[in-house]
């Protein structure tokens, strides 16, 4: 690849991604709203282009022709309360499809969208006659309703498309309230933390892992292909966060099991080791390394 887009680049994820493009001498159109978000990696390479999702339809006439990649994360509303939001949520869907349309007005080569874990949980209960849905729900069906339709956009006007899956995922940078942050700012406070029972299959990734493997599917990526984003060997909630606890703080208890488990991703619904099979990517960030970077992003955050 030598010139991309990349939609909410002043995000988590996106800034990484925009990031690690740059490091690859990889030329990035960046669309998003907060330019200052860039400052520290601004080069001769970055475009910053600042539009709102409703701005999308004219954003042709900033940009290059024939570009080789168009990475979409923007997405507003990914954590907490938003995700009751079911308008917010279908107008997410919508506006892909708008950053879609515009990728096939300036004759990209390939549309690459940002999905979430949360729609394995999602798909399972669709094959149930009877379940119980969290609120992350409406999120989520918003994401396989926004991956469904510009599968089916790509596949009609002969861009080449693929979906990213991402497991739950932690990281300097991020503002969220998402179960890493909880779990790592408690143990920094000395506080415990009431969790979910330890046994439950789950999974995460640092961001930086996350930024290489789009990349990855950027390059290499099958046509129509929708990849898992995470490690192909899963571990459990317990194993994870007994040693977060042990990296940043053994002497404060984590209590599992205080709250039912009422997540229902169902990792049978994807192939684990296709992105591996398909692009040679793994995810190679040192866990201790990467945990401990994270907290000290969160202490001087707790600082300020």
């Amino acid at each position: 690849m030598e010139k991309v887009v990349v939609t909410g680049a002043d995000g988590f994820i996106g800034r990484f991604l925009v990031k690690h493009l740059l490091e690859k001498n990889i030329e990035v159109y960046a669309i998003g709203l907060d330019k200052s978000k860039l400052d520290d990696i601004a080069c001769e390479k970055l475009h910053f282009i600042h539009a709102l999702f409703e701005d999308y339809s004219s954003l042709d006439k900033q940009l290059p022709k024939d570009l080789d990649c168009f990475f979409h994360f923007a997405w507003n509303g990914v954590f907490g309360k938003s995700f009751e939001n079911y308008n917010l949520q279908l107008s997410n869907a919508k506006y892909a499809c708008d950053a879609l349309m515009l990728a096939i007005k300036i004759n990209c080569k390939k549309f690459v969208l940002a999905s979430t874990i949360n729609t394995l949980e999602t798909r399972h209960y669709m094959s149930l006659d009877e379940f119980q849905p969290r609120y992350t729900n409406i999120y989520a069906m918003s994401k396989l309703a926004a991956e469904m339709m510009c599968k089916t956009i790509a596949y009609q006007h002969k861009i080449d498309f693929n979906c990213g899956i991402i497991a739950m995922v932690y990281g300097e940078y991020n503002q969220s309230k998402m179960i890493p942050n909880i779990v790592i700012g408690n143990l920094l406070q000395n506080k415990e933390t009431n969790l979910v029972p330890a046994s439950t299959p789950y999974d995460l990734i640092y961001v930086g892992d996350v930024a290489n493997a789009f990349i990855a599917i950027g390059e290499k990526g099958k046509n129509q292909k929708t990849y898992y984003v995470g490690h192909s060997n899963l571990s459990t909630f317990g194993e994870l966060f007994s040693t977060i606890q042990k990296i940043i703080n053994p002497n404060v208890p984590l209590n599992f099991g205080v709250y039912p488990d009422t997540n229902a991703i169902n990792y049978q619904l994807i192939d684990l080791d296709a992105l591996e099979k398909d692009t040679n990517f793994k995810p190679s960030c040192n866990f201790e390394e990467s945990i401990l970077k994270t907290a000290k992003w969160l202490k001087e955050t707790m600082e300020e």
